[in-house]
């Protein structure tokens, strides 16, 4: 299928590895432009060679802390006339009420929170003045399926959830699209790192971090992988699937309701 995707710029945000590196490697292979954008300049010229090498796409890449206001302002500077943005970048800290500090709170919004709202805020006006633009909010199953042991998430989550849908509804009088894709615990280098340790702490050998993966915990027997998410995002993205804003997909193989 031809997504006609070929030619549009994608900004992509925390796209140094996982999700948002897949999303990048999936719009290049459907012949788009892509930025990528970090903090790690040695990590994103590695990334950014690799998918140019391998899909033989443009690929450029901008080293940004999107945790100020500053920095976001930067960016939009630099690449002002983008035509899908990816919000992507952003770790919450996991932990209840009373174990997280206001610091906790506060550099999980900063980055996420904040960071996508700012984005949207100097983006989605642009685009609705030229009359075109897609914005794809990558948020997560925290939001929905909300969790004690994971209070700034839902919190955070739940908020660029409804900020997703209250936009979204508004931008389609402008022939704009905003919408949101929730993945559920996905198997990224956030979690193998995590698992590593946890089998080098039980085990002695980090190298039997799949030992601990419970398939009976996972829809499909297994965590989903970050191609999923990022098939996903570009499919939705094409104009092929232009009726389609203010909308949040909850991908998480039914997980939220099979216990």
């Amino acid at each position: 299928m031809n997504l006609n995707l070929a030619g549009q710029h994608v900004l992509v945000t925390g796209a140094s590895k996982g999700i948002g590196l897949s999303i990048a490697e999936h719009f290049a292979r459907e012949g788009a432009r892509v930025t990528l954008v970090a903090r790690r300049k040695a990590v994103l010229i590695k990334q950014a060679e690799q998918i140019a090498k391998t899909t033989g796409a443009k690929v450029d890449y901008i080293v940004a802390d999107l945790s100020n206001d500053a920095a976001r302002e930067a960016l939009f500077a630099s690449a002002p006339d983008i035509d899908i943005l990816v919000n992507n970048a952003g770790a919450i800290k996991s932990g209840s009420l009373e174990d997280l500090s206001m610091e906790d709170w506060r550099t999980g919004f900063d980055l996420k929170f904040w960071g996508y709202v700012h984005l949207c805020k100097l983006y989605v006006p642009m685009m609705t003045k030229r009359g075109s633009g897609t914005v794809i909010n990558i948020i997560g199953m925290g939001g929905r399926a909300v969790h004690p042991g994971y209070i700034i998430g839902a919190a955070g989550n739940a908020a660029l959830i409804g900020f997703t849908n209250a936009i979204g509804a508004a931008t389609p009088d402008h022939n704009v699209r905003v919408f949101g894709i929730n993945p559920s615990p996905t198997l990224t280098d956030r979690m193998t790192d995590r698992l590593k340790d946890e089998a080098a702490a039980k085990f002695g050998d980090a190298g039997r971090w799949k030992d601990l993966i419970d398939a009976e915990s996972f829809p499909f027997g297994r965590p989903k992988a970050p191609q999923e998410v990022a098939s996903l995002a570009v499919m939705l993205a094409s104009p092929n699937v232009h009726y389609l804003s203010g909308t949040v997909i909850d991908m998480d193989g039914g997980g939220r309701w099979a216990k």
